[in-house]
């Protein structure tokens, strides 16, 4: 790509999204399970925009959400509910609500107080609520503590022997049917083995329920492979589907997986421009026009970018890339080596397509950066930069004189 001239285009700071690499990236998913019925859905969180969500539409992908928002998008976005989960600790009633009357295809249950609001929520409604129940299988992810999901001292899902209650509670109400089990053991993942012991674990529970004549349709085994942002290794696609596919062995069920990193994380680049250089003593800081509010991986998870100045080879030496906030925590990255570098050249921040619009915010007053597709050669805006207009017209309507 030529990131100058898209930086000159659309202005800086700029998220670029390789919508090729995108339906590439969701291929490899969908292909590992061909042979058996299955189900991909797209975590809208790591990467919420509609055109992109529409692109994934037209490969077929379904759509993991965690918040009404994003199961109203989803539906903006042309998926369809049957192909849409509903996941997350906290769902008001009013989500609940909407999730029922717009029939997605089933809401994942994380506590038994939950299962009590979304049973009362459809007894209201006149509907049967399909569910999932959330299985935390106290599995240990080696991955950062703030994206860990599958241990007892998380927030997320329940042990066994609780799932087991719940299910035979669903059984018999007559305003919950449950059709799937679920489990999600953290983000980022490197390692096959503790998926392959979670997935074992939540495999024989379904064997149990299928005895207690509960019939379970769908084994959702989560998301969270890893994408290598520096020299991580990488689970084999194809050995994390054959390892499925064997735990699974025998079980009639849909298998439903929800990737979102995997798919966006390394279709996306943040390209942000040098306004300045300084040293304090010894110390070198590239300056640019990005920020922690743009993205704050690096602030919020110690978490490294590749990063590259735009088409130049200088001879490097170390520097800490930061932005314009007035935060000792807003910087790119620390002690890098870099080009010397002037004003108006362009930083480009690699593998930024997951977790880095989304997260970003309005801090400082700063406005959210433009976002562009590039599919097929050409380029186009799928995200105005928002204006200082945007930032404040809610504030403006409750003002006052």
């Amino acid at each position: 790509m030529d990131f100058k001239k898209l930086a000159t285009k659309y202005g800086t700071p700029c998220f670029v999204y390789d919508f090729d690499n995108i339906i590439k990236k969701y291929n490899d998913i969908k292909n590992i399970f061909k042979a058996r019925k299955s189900l991909v859905c797209y975590a809208v969180k790591a990467n919420s925009n509609l055109s992109l969500l529409k692109h994934l539409n037209t490969a077929g992908a379904g759509a993991d959400c965690v918040s009404v928002g994003e199961i109203r998008r989803a539906i903006l976005a042309g998926i369809k509910p049957y192909r849409i989960i509903f996941s997350g600790v906290g769902k008001k009633d009013d989500e609940i609500e909407y999730a029922l009357q717009h029939d997605i295809l089933f809401i994942n249950i994380e506590s038994s107080q939950e299962l009590a609001r979304v049973e009362q929520v459809a007894k209201e409604l006149g509907k049967v609520a399909r569910i999932s129940v959330r299985i935390n299988p106290d599995i240990n992810p080696k991955t950062h503590s703030y994206i860990s999901t599958g241990l007892h001292e998380n927030k997320f899902g329940v042990d066994i022997d609780e799932a087991k209650r719940l299910y035979i509670y669903a059984k018999n109400s007559p305003h919950l049917e449950p059709i799937g089990v679920h489990m999600h053991i953290g983000s980022q993942l490197t390692q096959l083995q503790p998926i392959k012991e979670a997935v074992n674990i939540v495999a024989n529970l379904v064997r149990n329920l299928q005895a207690l004549k509960i019939d379970i349709k769908f084994f959702d085994v989560g998301g969270g492979l890893a994408i290598r942002y520096t020299d991580e290794k990488l689970i084999d696609i194809h050995d994390y589907g054959q390892m499925i596919l064997e735990e699974l062995h025998g079980l009639d069920v849909t298998i439903v997986t929800e990737p979102g990193r995997y798919i966006v994380g390394d279709s996306g680049y943040l390209l942000t421009k040098v306004l300045y250089e300084k040293a304090n003593d010894s110390k070198r800081f590239v300056i640019v026009d990005g920020a922690m509010n743009d993205l704050i991986r690096p602030s919020l998870y110690q978490a490294t970018h590749r990063i590259e100045v735009y088409d130049k080879a200088d001879e490097k030496s170390l520097c800490t890339v930061v932005g314009p906030i007035c935060e000792s925590g807003d910087f790119f990255a620390k002690d890098i080596s870099l080009p010397s570098t002037a004003r108006d050249d362009i930083v480009v921040i690699h593998d930024t397509g997951a977790y880095g619009y989304t997260m970003s915010s309005n801090y400082n007053s700063r406005g959210k950066a433009v976002q562009v597709a590039v599919q097929d050669g050409d380029d186009r805006c799928i995200g105005a930069a928002e204006t200082f207009d945007d930032m404040i017209k809610l504030d403006l309507e409750y003002m006052g004189e």
